[in-house]
C-alpha cells in the first residue's frame, strides 16, 4: 500500500514541481536557447530529485527527469517495426546534380507546378525515431534497414535534448499560434493525436568529442577517429549509463504523424512548438538558386559549428507534392542530400607493399604518414595497379594529396613532386611472390602470383569465405582467423564449423564469453544461399554477379540442398554447357570446369556437406533473380534486359551501392566483358574492362551518366 502520510505528500508536491521546473529549463535550454538558470543552479535541482525518488521509490515515473539516467544493461536490443518507413537520401554533389534531380523530379509533377524547398544542415550522426503515446516518451529506436530498426529507449532517455515528455496541449496550440501555425492549433483543439512519432538525429559535439579523446589520451587509448562512430556506438551500448556519460546531443527533424502539417517548414515549427530541439540554421528556400546558395554558405562556415556536417538536406517544402514523387528504393525522389566536396589532406608516403588477394591477383597498397581526411585517420590507400603508380609518376618517399571519395573511399589522387625528397625511391613490383616465392606474372594490367597453394592465397581465401558477401559470419575477423591458422586449429574454411567453445577460449585475447559469441555466429551462419556459396568457394573470376548467373543454371539442373550435390550436377558438365549460361564466356568457364574437377576441392564440398551445411533457396528483390516471392506485385523495371559492366572507383556511391540500383531497376550485372553487355560504366582509373569494352564497340558511360540513367 501506498504510505499516506504527510511527509509522502509533501514530498509528491514537491517532486511534481521539481519535474515541471527542470522540463521547463530543458525546454529554455535547448528549444529556445534562453537558460534562466544557471547549470550549477539546475544541477543541484536535479540532485534534489533524485534524493526524494531514492527516498519514496514509488513516486518514481517513466518521464520524470532522472529516468535519463541509465537503467541495469539491457542483454540484447529488441527489434522494433516502423510504422512509417524510414528512408536515407540519395546524392548530389555539384550544382549540375542539383539541377539534374530538380529537372528529373519536375518530369512526375503536374505542368507548373509551383516548388519551392526547405533546407537543412546535414548532422553526421545517427537517424532515430521516437513514439510518444499520452504525451509520454515511450520507444526510441534506430533506422536499421528503414523498416526495423533496433530498440534503444533507455539510451535515448539519456540525452537531454529529447523530451521526456511533450509539453501540454495547451501550452503547444499558444506556442503554434505564437510561431505563425494558428491553423494547425485550432485543428488541435479538437483532434489532439494521442500517439506521436518523430524522427530525428543523434550527433556528438564537436567540443564533447574533444574532451573524450582528451581522457582517453590520459588513460593511454586509442582515440576516437570522429564523432559519428562515437555517436553511434554510445547509443548501441548495452548499459545507458555509458551512453549517458558521451553527453550526446539531438535534433527533430520531421514528424511521422499527421497533424495537419502542410509544408516541411510547418514540421520544424509544429516540433519545437510541442517541445522538441530543432535547428535553427535551418531555413526555407523559394527556388533552387536559393537552396545552392545556402550550400555554399554552409560548407564556407561548416568549421564555425559545434558539430561535424557533411552536407545540406534539400526537400520539396509541400507536402502534397513531396508525397505525389514518391520514392525511388530507400529515398524519396523529393529530397537529396548535397554534399560537401570530399576533403583532402597531404601526407608522406612511407612504403608502398604488396598484399596477395584471394584469386592471387599481387596489389600495391601506399603505406602512409597516418592523416586525418573528413573526421578519419588513414594510414593505407591502395594504388590499384603498377599503371596507377606509373600513371601518378609516384615515388616511396612523396608528399601526396589523399581525399576520400564519397566521404568514404581513401585514394591518392596527385603527388606533390616539388616536395621529393632526395632519397625518394623508384618502386618495382617483384618477379616472385613475397609470401611463397613462386614467380609473378603480368596479365594485361594485373600481376599474379601462379602458385595455387600459396598460405597467402590460401589465407585470403578463407578471408573471402566468411566475408559479408558470403558467410557473413559476425565476429570472425582476419586476426582471429590468422590466430586459428597460427595454432593449426583450422586447415580450410570447413573447420570453422567443427570448433567447440573451449577451442578457441583459449587463444589469446578470447575468453568463454567471446568463444561462445563466435561459437554460436559460425553456427547461425550454416544456412545460405546458393548464389551466397558459391560466391564463397573463390573460384577464379566468379563474382557476386557471375555467382548468380551459375546458381541460375546449376538449379535448373537439380534441386540443391547441400555442397556435396553440386557435385553430382557437375561431373557430367564441360566447358562448353558453361558458356551457354548469359555472362560467362570462355575464361570464366575454363575456370569453372577446373575447380570441380579439382579433386581437393571435390573434398571441401563433401567436407561442408558433413559439416552441416545447408543450402536455401534465395528470395530477395533485384534485377536477375532466383525466385520471385509468391503474390508480390511486379515492379517498375525500366532497366529490364540492360547489362551493365563497371571499371574504375565509382565517386558519389559505392560500386555495390550502383549495382543494387541496377537491379532494383530490372537491369542486369556483368562482372566481365562480352558481347552480352550494354554499357560500360567508367570510374576513376579504369582497368583492362574499358579497353575490352571498347574493342567490341560497347557504350561506355561516365559516373554522371550513369547517374541520369538510374535515377
Amino acid at each position: 500500500m501506498k504510505p499516506r502520510g504527510s511527509a509522502f505528500k509533501k514530498a509528491k508536491t514537491r517532486i511534481i514541481k521539481l519535474r515541471e521546473l527542470i522540463d521547463r529549463e530543458r525546454y529554455l535550454y535547448h528549444v529556445k536557447n534562453e537558460p534562466s538558470l544557471s547549470p550549477e543552479a539546475l544541477d543541484t535541482l536535479k540532485k534534489e530529485l533524485w534524493d526524494l525518488e531514492q527516498k519514496y521509490p514509488k513516486l518514481v515515473t517513466s518521464d520524470s527527469p532522472t529516468q535519463r539516467q541509465g537503467g541495469k544493461p539491457a542483454p540484447a536490443f529488441k527489434k522494433v517495426h516502423h510504422e512509417v518507413r524510414m528512408l536515407s537520401f540519395n546524392d548530389a554533389f555539384s550544382e549540375e546534380d542539383m539541377r539534374a534531380w530538380e529537372e528529373r523530379f519536375r518530369k512526375l509533377l503536374p505542368p507548373g507546378a509551383a516548388v519551392d524547398y526547405y533546407c537543412e544542415l546535414k548532422i553526421d550522426g545517427l537517424a532515430i525515431t521516437l513514439v510518444y503515446e499520452g504525451g509520454v516518451f515511450r520507444v526510441g529506436a534506430t533506422r536499421g534497414d528503414g523498416t526495423t530498426g533496433e530498440d534503444v529507449t533507455q539510451n535515448l532517455k539519456t540525452i537531454e535534448a529529447i523530451p521526456l515528455k511533450l509539453l501540454s496541449q495547451e501550452v503547444v496550440r499558444a506556442h503554434l499560434r505564437e510561431l505563425g501555425c494558428a491553423r494547425i492549433a485550432t485543428r488541435l483543439e479538437k483532434n489532439f493525436p494521442l500517439r506521436l512519432e518523430v524522427r530525428g538525429e543523434i550527433f556528438l559535439g564537436k567540443d564533447e568529442f574533444a574532451r573524450l579523446n582528451r581522457e582517453r589520451k590520459k588513460r593511454g587509448e586509442p582515440l576516437y577517429a570522429n564523432p559519428r562512430n562515437v555517436a553511434t556506438g554510445s547509443v548501441r551500448q548495452l548499459d545507458p549509463k555509458v551512453t549517458e556519460a558521451r553527453k550526446l546531443d539531438s535534433f527533430a527533424y520531421a514528424l511521422a504523424s499527421d497533424l495537419g502539417q502542410e509544408t516541411h517548414e510547418e514540421e520544424h515549427l509544429i516540433l519545437k512548438a510541442l517541445g522538441f530541439k530543432t535547428n535553427p540554421h535551418n531555413r526555407y528556400a523559394k527556388n533552387l538558386t536559393d537552396t545552392l546558395a545556402f550550400q555554399r554558405y554552409w560548407q564556407e562556415r561548416r568549421e564555425k559549428l559545434p558539430y561535424e556536417i557533411d552536407g545540406v538536406v534539400v526537400m520539396v517544402n509541400k507536402n502534397a507534392l513531396f508525397n505525389m514523387l514518391g520514392a525511388v528504393g530507400k529515398a524519396p525522389r523529393g529530397a537529396i542530400a548535397y554534399k560537401f566536396s570530399p576533403k583532402e589532406a597531404a601526407t608522406i608516403v612511407e612504403n608502398i607493399v604488396v598484399q596477395i588477394g584471394r584469386t592471387g591477383i599481387v596489389t600495391p597498397v601506399a603505406h602512409l604518414t597516418p592523416v586525418e581526411v573528413g573526421g578519419v585517420t588513414i594510414s593505407r590507400a591502395t594504388l590499384h595497379n603498377y599503371d596507377e603508380i606509373q600513371r601518378l609518376g609516384l615515388k616511396i618517399g612523396d608528399t601526396v594529396v589523399v581525399s576520400r571519395a564519397g566521404d568514404v573511399i581513401p585514394q591518392i589522387t596527385g603527388v606533390l613532386q616539388e616536395l621529393r625528397p632526395k632519397d625518394a625511391k623508384t618502386f618495382a613490383m617483384p618477379t616472385h611472390c613475397p609470401a611463397c616465392g613462386s614467380s609473378v606474372v603480368k596479365e594485361g594490367v594485373l600481376w599474379r602470383c601462379l602458385n595455387a597453394q600459396c598460405f597467402a592465397l590460401s589465407r585470403e581465401k578463407i578471408y573471402h569465405f566468411v566475408s559479408r558477401p558470403a558467410f557473413d559470419i559476425k565476429g570472425l575477423g582476419a586476426k582471429i582467423i590468422d590466430k586459428l591458422l597460427e595454432e593449426d586449429l583450422i586447415a580450410d574454411a570447413a573447420d570453422f564449423f567443427l570448433l567447440k567453445e573451449g577451442d578457441i577460449a583459449a587463444l589469446e585475447r578470447l575468453g568463454e564469453k567471446s568463444a561462445k559469441n563466435l561459437v554460436a555466429a559460425v553456427q547461425s551462419a550454416k544456412h545460405i544461399s546458393l548464389p551466397r556459396f558459391l560466391y564463397s568457394l573463390g573460384i577464379l573470376h566468379i563474382g557476386e554477379e557471375s555467382a548468380r548467373d551459375l546458381a541460375n543454371f546449376f538449379w535448373q539442373k537439380a534441386a540443391i540442398t547441400r555442397p556435396d550435390d553440386i557435385l553430382i550436377i557437375t561431373k557430367n558438365l564441360h566447358e562448353d554447357d558453361y558458356m551457354r549460361i548469359s555472362n560467362i564466356g570462355p575464361k570464366v568457364a575454363s575456370s569453372i570446369t577446373r575447380w570441380f574437377m579439382e579433386k581437393r576441392n571435390q573434398e571441401f564440398l563433401k567436407k561442408l556437406t558433413r559439416a552441416g551445411i545447408f543450402i536455401t533457396k534465395e528470395v530477395s528483390g533485384g534485377g536477375n533473380l532466383l525466385f520471385e516471392p509468391e503474390g508480390s506485385s511486379e515492379p517498375e523495371r525500366p532497366l529490364q534486359g540492360i547489362r551493365f559492366v563497371f571499371t574504375g572507383n565509382l565517386v558519389s556511391m559505392s560500386r555495390e551501392e550502383a549495382k543494387e540500383k541496377v537491379r532494383k531497376l530490372g537491369g542486369e550485372i556483368s562482372s566481365s566483358v562480352s558481347r552480352q553487355v550494354n554499357y560500360v560504366v567508367i570510374g576513376k582509373n579504369p582497368g583492362a574492362k574499358l579497353a575490352e569494352a571498347e574493342k567490341l564497340g560497347i557504350h561506355a558511360l561516365d559516373e554522371g551518366a550513369f547517374r541520369k540513367m538510374i535515377e
